[in-house]
């Protein structure tokens, strides 16, 4: 259990360099655009997830369509708000916004799902989006599209997690990795041709950096589940929130005051907490098969 364990904290650590190279292209493409050659290089890691007897068609034969075409559109709205959120706003400010995505997975629970929610998870959801408010404090702050886009992202990864969850073990890992991966592929192909900006060599290599390192996550965190239960690689997630601040301290010039810190801690702690409350009260993580 400890490798896959560890094997998690590689998997978050290699997406959240992912993330700074996205960041470091500065904008210099549309959102849609990165989010496309994302996408595309992402198609790398398929032979590494496909389990034996599976076939490249299966990327797209999901035995329930509907929750494949919704895990894809969850996947590309999440991807161009996080890569908007990124490039707009400092990583720590953004990751406390998308590690809401526990608190809105409860909450869509209750909505889609009609799951009985407790006062204690209830507790989370409230300290979270208080924590929220700390980090914002609006009428303080001048707030924009980055905030708006890190919040987005934060409800897409939370509605591709309940699809994943209402899909259980029945999908394939190649089906649910692919649906993660078209999705975000096409939708950002589309949109970019209006206005597509031919990407200089230095941004290209950030590209291929920000594409190559989030599936290479993607490959890592599938190994991690099968060595380690998923409600045990799931926390570490979280660690990205270290690779954050250094990052946006030292190659950004990122600088968090205390109010923003106590907020971060605030939404952590009630993210982690709606985290292992889930599992105790559902064990949806024991039935993923990929995160």
């Amino acid at each position: 259990m400890l490798k896959g364990v560890l094997l998690g904290f590689a998997c978050f650590a290699a997406y959240a360099i992912s993330d700074a190279f996205v960041k470091a292209v500065h904008g210099a493409v549309p959102p849609y655009e990165s989010v496309f050659f994302g996408g595309l290089l992402g198609l790398a890691a398929l032979p590494f997830v496909m389990d034996k007897g599976d076939r490249w068609h299966d990327v797209f034969a999901a035995r329930r369509p509907v929750l494949w075409w919704v895990r894809a559109l969850a996947g590309a709205v999440s991807n161009i708000a996080s890569v908007t959120a990124f490039t707009l706003l400092p990583m720590a400010e953004v990751f406390s916004m998308i590690f809401l995505m526990p608190i809105f997975v409860t909450i869509l629970s209750v909505l889609l799902l009609k799951e009985h929610v407790g006062w204690r998870r209830w507790t989370a959801v409230f300290v979270g989006f208080a924590g929220v408010l700390v980090v914002l404090r609006p009428g303080f702050r001048v707030l924009g599209l980055g905030h708006l886009a890190a919040i987005v992202c934060g409800i897409a990864a939370a509605l591709s997690v309940v699809a994943l969850r209402m899909a259980g073990s029945e999908e394939k890992r190649v089906s649910l990795y692919g649906a993660g991966t078209i999705g975000p592929l096409v939708a950002g192909g589309v949109l970019m041709v209006p206005h597509f900006v031919w990407p200089g060599l230095q941004q290209s290599l950030l590209l291929a950096g920000y594409g190559l390192l989030a599936a290479l996550a993607g490959v890592l965190l599938m190994h991690a589940t099968l060595l380690a239960p998923a409600n045990r690689v799931a926390p570490t997630q979280y660690s990205q929130m270290l690779w954050a601040i250094a990052f946006g301290y030292w190659f950004f010039g990122d600088h968090l005051d205390w109010p923003m810190l106590a907020g971060i801690v605030m939404i952590l702690g009630a993210g982690l907490f709606t985290l292992v409350r889930e599992e105790k009260m559902t064990g949806w993580w024991k039935r993923a098969r990929l995160l």
